[in-house]
């Protein structure tokens, strides 16, 4: 199972009512926070997430506010004990960007990674997680980010006996990718798991006009994290010059994409109520919803 926390919503800056828009996602106790603007740390202090378990920090883009309150959040993350490395992941630019910021933020007690302009997928806590990028359209470098949760195969007793496979082996076999040699023979893990069972994608999208190469990116996703800055369909001209998207933009690439669910965020700070323009988004798509902060998600495995 997967957790996620929408610990803000809001585009711009930080509003009384609104955080900046962040997502922290938690695994099997390790956590992965996306986009990281002024007053996160509030946020996530308020929903008692916790900050030593924070392993990868991905940002989209080097706007303040999506990335403004990293140093602050880095020496937290300092103070709560932890000593292993810290990986931030961003667009080109964000190795200077993480340099300038560190200024501030300097003697941490554990190694900050960085890794810009990534060309290939990323895998991390024992390779269960599959990092995926995408360049978007904005008005500075910007990437998107999908996430796939991948779970392995179930033991096949069936299969374990067919193969000849010691009893005394299953178990090992099934913990580990590596071989095994006994008595000459070798043994390997697809002697005694099933198939391969689906997985969990997730997909994070802002700040970007809805270009074609995103729907390929977040095709099936079970859901879909996007932008939504303009609510009104009076506002495309403000997104199109802006390079942002209104709900109805957002709710077309969902549909195109087939992904099953899509929460709205990255308000403009002019829309008070988000919620008066969500018909704009369910016309075309009707599994949307408007995000809030601090508002929680659970992604569970098909049986």
């Amino acid at each position: 199972m997967i957790d996620l926390t929408l610990l803000g919503c809001g585009g711009g800056m930080p509003t009384p009512n609104r955080y900046l828009s962040s997502l922290l996602i938690n695994y099997k106790g390790r956590k992965i926070l996306i986009d990281c603007g002024e007053g996160t740390q509030v946020s996530m202090k308020i929903a008692n997430t916790g900050f030593k378990a924070i392993d990868i920090i991905c940002i989209t883009h080097i706007h303040g506010d999506h990335i403004i309150g990293l140093p602050g959040l880095l020496g937290t993350i300092g103070n709560s004990g932890r000593t292993e490395p810290v990986i931030i992941i961003g667009p080109h630019g964000i190795k200077e960007a993480v340099e300038g910021l560190m200024t501030i933020a300097k003697y941490l007690p554990y190694e900050v990674r960085v890794i810009e302009s990534p060309k290939e997928d990323l895998n991390f806590i024992d390779e269960d997680i599959k990092i995926s990028t995408l360049e978007l359209d904005h008005s500075s470098p910007c990437i998107g980010y999908s996430f796939y949760f991948s779970r392995s195969p179930k033991f096949d007793v069936e299969k374990a006996l067919e193969n000849n496979v010691p009893k005394y082996l299953w178990n090992k076999l099934q913990k580990s990718n590596e071989e095994i040699i006994e008595n000459g023979i070798t043994y390997s893990r697809s002697l005694v798991m099933g198939e391969d069972r689906k997985g969990i994608k997730l997909s994070f999208i802002t700040d970007t006009r809805p270009i074609e190469t995103i729907s390929k990116f977040i095709d099936n996703s079970d859901l879909l994290v996007s932008e939504g800055t303009y609510g009104d369909d009076l506002d495309e001209k403000k997104a199109i010059k802006n390079k942002h998207m209104t709900f109805r933009e957002a709710a077309t690439l969902a549909k195109s994409a087939s992904v099953k669910t899509m929460v709205l965020t990255h308000f403009g700070t002019a829309m008070a109520e988000p919620k008066d323009f969500l018909d704009n988004a369910t016309e075309v798509f009707e599994n949307t919803i408007i995000g809030e902060d601090r508002m929680t998600f659970e992604l569970k495995f098909e049986d």
